[in-house]
């Protein structure tokens, strides 16, 4: 076997492979370039998902002549004056960029200094031409404009493995809003297809520009639920907003996450923000959030991936913990800590209070809240009112009987604040969330209607159009055949809207802007990894929390009983799709300790 050298062109073009995944790997490199030149406003634009086209002009100090030159060579580079690797400032450090992209692509730089004119480098595939004089901005102007068109027409294999041209599209969008976040004080300019998607002037770096910039991004909703996050420990600075727990999503993709103002998915990082929010939040739930870690370079490395989107710190345990006891702190200082509702520690909460009597005093027979019980209306059946647990057909009687205290769940007894039950039982009460439990025993009745043959649909009046990111209305119209099945007739309408045409019949009324929402992110967690059955259940769950009894509605003693017998048939009733229980168990014999009776 003999051992030869590559050629150049193939060494880059293997290089490129590792450092040009894709458009938006090109965006992302070429943008970091222009962020480390100084500039404070860029332009981004690109046609046919980068495939065609990618431009990206700043005004940062620009290039003279032989810096041109110097900038398409392999590990050619500005940022390392004195080829310390474990002190990297900037952004880009490798020299990697420019010249694995001319490499696969025909490559062309226009750039001038304030005290030099303007000239233009192109590589085609490898092969340079110039420098040579080029027209590019006015005298005593600096920046720089790069134009990359034909992306991987030198590797024809790797323009196989692209995704579609709006996959593209959102991949880079993503990648500019991920630097745009860390850089507020760069305005920036993306426009896809002639079609301009972000606009975001420069803000100041104090705390209101910074959420001026993320609100931007993320969403006004986003600011009005965001804490303040800001602390340091040991050289360690982290700032950022973090949403309240009420304020989440169904996946991670609003947490975003920075080092040293570099977007970084780490896995150390995310996993402090779970813990931090562990006892807030259910575990299919995720908080949304923006956090910026600063530190000594010589801290972190962030040599240890081709696109420097992992790294390494030399003391993890210090940064993890850092994370985890700032959002502690905001969200204790937010006041939005959720408390648990296991019966042990519902009674390990109770406290003793003094009673002092009233001195009015109340006439014989009229009402006394101090000895007040909940009246027979409570269990009178409504004549006008469907009940959606009981059977359609019923037997009404002058007095219904109240069901057997010996039930599982007991007979109800009480609603309180429109949202809990409370049943006796024969030996205790039972406190029953009824949003939560009729979350599960609506999921369970779609399930048994799957395996029977499918759900029932009924067409809406008008149909209703949602508003959707581009990338959410893909999934949600490339999942249309699978919500079919599920009774949710959805078609695209547009790029970014949604029309649905029909809805589960069983379900009712339904918020149809939350429920598409929360599919779109289900979806997206879920993607490919799920069989057809399992995404069916994922969906199916997602329905059956939209259209549920909601907290804040009454029940009158018919309705609330029928929740409790359903319950106490229906398998898995004792915990909702989140995993949260639905309902507490507190004994006679426990009470009593309460009032000190044993």
């Amino acid at each position: 076997m003999r051992i030869r050298r590559l050629s150049e062109g193939t060494v880059n073009r293997i290089a490129a492979g590792e450092v040009v995944e894709r458009p938006a790997s090109a965006v992302k490199e070429l943008v970091e370039n222009a962020l480390d030149a100084g500039a404070t406003r860029l332009v981004i634009a690109a046609s046919n998902g980068g495939a065609d086209l990618i431009v990206v002009e700043d005004d940062g100090e620009g290039m003279a002549p032989d810096d041109l030159l110097l900038a398409i060579e392999r590990h050619a580079t500005s940022k390392l004056s004195d080829d310390d690797l474990t002190h990297i400032a900037t952004m880009g450090f490798r020299g990697e960029a420019l010249p694995s992209i001319g490499a696969v692509a025909h490559l062309a730089i226009t750039s001038r200094t304030k005290t030099s004119e303007a000239h233009a480098v192109e590589v085609h595939g490898g092969a340079v031409e110039g420098p040579r004089p080029a027209g590019f901005l006015s005298s005593g102007q600096s920046g720089t404009r790069v134009e990359v068109r034909e992306l991987f027409y030198a590797t024809p294999a790797r323009l196989k493995f692209m995704k579609s041209a709006r996959s593209e599209d959102m991949a880079m969008s993503d990648v500019v809003k991920r630097l745009a976040m860390a850089r507020p004080d760069v305005a920036f300019n993306l426009t896809l297809d002639g079609r301009q998607v972000l606009d975001l002037p420069a803000e100041n770096e104090l705390f209101e520009g910074r959420l001026k910039r993320l609100s931007r991004i993320m969403g006004r909703e986003f600011a009005a639920n965001a804490i303040a996050v800001e602390t340091g420990r040991e050289g360690l600075r982290l700032i950022g907003f973090a949403g309240v727990p009420t304020y989440n999503r169904a996946n991670a993709q609003m947490q975003f996450l920075f080092v040293n103002g570099r977007p970084v998915r780490d896995k150390l990082l995310i996993g402090a923000v779970r813990g931090a929010y562990a006892d807030f939040l259910a575990r299919d739930r995720h908080p949304a959030l923006a956090l910026f870690l600063e530190c000594d370079p010589a801290f972190v490395d962030v040599n240890v991936h081709p696109a420097k989107t992992e790294v390494r710190f030399r003391d993890a345990g210090l940064v993890r913990g850092l994370i985890v006891s700032a959002l502690k702190h905001a969200l204790h200082q937010a006041g939005h800590q959720a408390s648990s509702t296991v019966a042990s520690d519902a009674l390990a909460s109770f406290r003793p209070e003094p009673f002092a009597p009233a001195a009015t005093s109340f006439p014989s027979g009229a009402y006394n809240p101090a000895y007040y019980r909940p009246s027979q209306e409570l269990f009178d059946a409504s004549r006008d009112f469907q009940s959606p647990f009981a059977p359609a057909a019923r037997v009404e009687s002058e007095a219904p009987e109240p069901p057997p205290l010996a039930a599982p769940l007991g007979a109800a007894r009480a609603q309180l604040h429109e949202t809990y039950i409370v049943a006796q039982t024969a030996d205790g009460i039972v406190i029953v969330d009824q949003h939560a439990a009729h979350e599960r025993l609506t999921y369970e009745r779609m399930k048994r209607q799957m395996a029977e043959g499918g759900i029932a649909r009924q067409p809406l009046l008008v149909p209703e159009v949602v508003d959707l990111d581009p990338a959410e209305v893909d999934r949600i119209a490339t999942r249309a055949p699978e919500l079919a099945e599920l009774g949710l007739v959805v078609e695209a309408f547009g790029p970014d809207a949604v029309l649905v045409r029909e809805t589960p019949a069983m379900l009712g009324q339904m918020n149809v802007k939350g429920l598409l929402q929360d599919l779109a992110d289900d979806l997206a967690e879920s993607g490919a990894a799920l069989s057809l059955k399992e995404r069916l259940e994922e969906v199916a769950a997602t329905l059956a929390c939209h259209t549920s009894v909601r907290a804040g509605r009454r029940l009158n003693g018919e309705e609330m009983n029928a929740l409790l017998r359903e319950m106490e048939r229906t398998p898995h009733s004792g915990q909702c799709n989140h995993g949260r229980p639905t309902y507490v168990e507190l004994k006679l014999a426990d009470i009593e300790k309460l009032f000190g009776r044993r």
